[in-house]
């Protein structure tokens, strides 16, 4: 029971941190980003022409849902006495906006409906509202770093809570037509463009298509090579899964050979008298066999209970806290998969099950005269 509904928990942790971090990340930054191919290593760009034909090919691949352009540009923040140096990434009306506005925490997101009002509307993190003494509807001025220093007032549209410290320190959204004007590019150029794949797994080939496309100037990145530490952190989870699934099925087999074998010296007697009267060994191992597979599913049965219940009851109610800088979560995350569980207990099963033929054959051992004269 206990080793079954650890390795569930096990496997629903893992997969929930890879799920909901992934997906955060994912969220800001799309799965695959074109750039310019040059030595900057800053956070603004190096702009090149925005090529509706390239968009169009790229869209011809199914496993591309989406292309949208976007720059970024370095600024500092001045509000309430406080600073806070940040990048404003500059999105348009192209942008979709259905990944970001389920981290909302209030708000909603820039209306480019009114590209005047769009340039002066922001969206900044939870993070970054706490450290600026910001709420929803606030105003402040904003310098970009250039010569002439340049400043432009904003006021706070929405508030974001992507929960990955790296992206919630550094960023604000703003509109991408602010950021041309303020480098003095015209309405063709963009910094980067952010594409969406249908299928993650397949993100290394996507990638590889993309970069057979694009000019020799442009080359595309994958999230996994941008967020490198992150996703190498989510790829170690893996193996400290593999490790505890191990042990806890040891421990399990363990306690079971254990059971069999005291059934067993504590039935001596009774394998004697059936041997006496013309019981055959195999038949004799099957009732203990029957009676361990009768323990198994009984232990099974508790262990997807007591398991996949504290999985619910975390998934619901998020009682278990983590420490947001360490983890990039402030809880728990569970994501639970049918199948997995499914196979966790039949692998269960089966293992036990093989494993216990083995100190079921000690019945062969014990002779009806020694285990009569016994009792």
């Amino acid at each position: 029971m206990l080793g079954l509904s650890v390795m569930i928990l096990s496997v629903a942790i893992v997969k929930g941190f890879k799920k909901e971090v992934g997906d955060r990340i994912q969220t800001f930054a799309g799965d695959i980003k074109i750039s310019r191919l040059d030595l900057n290593a800053s956070y603004e760009n190096t702009p090149f022409n925005d090529s509706a034909a390239l968009t169009k090919t790229l869209l011809l691949n199914k496993q591309i849902t989406n292309v949208m352009p976007f720059a970024t540009k370095n600024g500092i923040i001045k509000a309430n006495d406080e600073i806070e140096a940040i990048v404003m990434k500059g999105v348009d009306k192209q942008y979709d906006w259905s990944f970001l506005k389920q981290t909302l925490v209030s708000g909603h997101v820039i209306d480019f409906s009114d590209t005047t009002a769009s340039k002066r509307q922001i969206m900044i993190s939870q993070y970054t509202a706490d450290r600026l003494k910001l709420k929803l509807g606030d105003s402040f001025v904003m310098y970009f770093i250039q010569q002439p220093l340049r400043k432009r007032p904003f006021k706070i549209v929405g508030i974001f809570d992507l929960g990955v410290e790296e992206v919630d320190k550094a960023f604000v959204i703003g509109d991408l037509a602010l950021i041309r004007r303020l480098n003095n590019w015209n309405e063709n150029k963009v910094g980067g463009y952010e594409v969406r794949v249908a299928n993650f797994d397949k993100i290394d080939e996507t990638a590889d298509f993309v970069n057979n496309l694009l000019p020799t100037n442009l080359k595309a990145y994958t999230i996994t090579e941008s967020y490198a530490s992150i996703f190498e952190w989510l790829k170690l989870l893996d193996i400290n899964t593999q490790i505890i699934l191990v042990l806890m099925l040891v421990v399990a087999v363990i306690n079971m050979i254990s059971a069999l074998l005291i059934m067993i010296l504590e039935r001596t007697s009774m394998i004697g008298m059936l041997k006496a009267m013309g019981a055959s060994n195999m038949a004799i191992q099957k009732i203990f066999l029957i009676n361990a597979f009768y323990l198994i599913g009984l232990g099974l049965i508790l262990g997807n209970l007591l398991g996949l219940g504290v999985c619910f009851i975390q998934y619901n109610t998020h009682v278990l806290k983590l420490d947001q800088a360490s983890y990039y979560m402030k809880f728990v995350p569970i994501s639970i998969s049918w199948i997995d569980v499914a196979l966790l207990n039949a692998g269960t099963l089966i293992i036990a099950l093989l494993v216990l033929i083995i100190p079921s054959l000690l019945v062969t051992r014990i002779s009806p005269v020694k285990a009569i004269r016994f009792k």
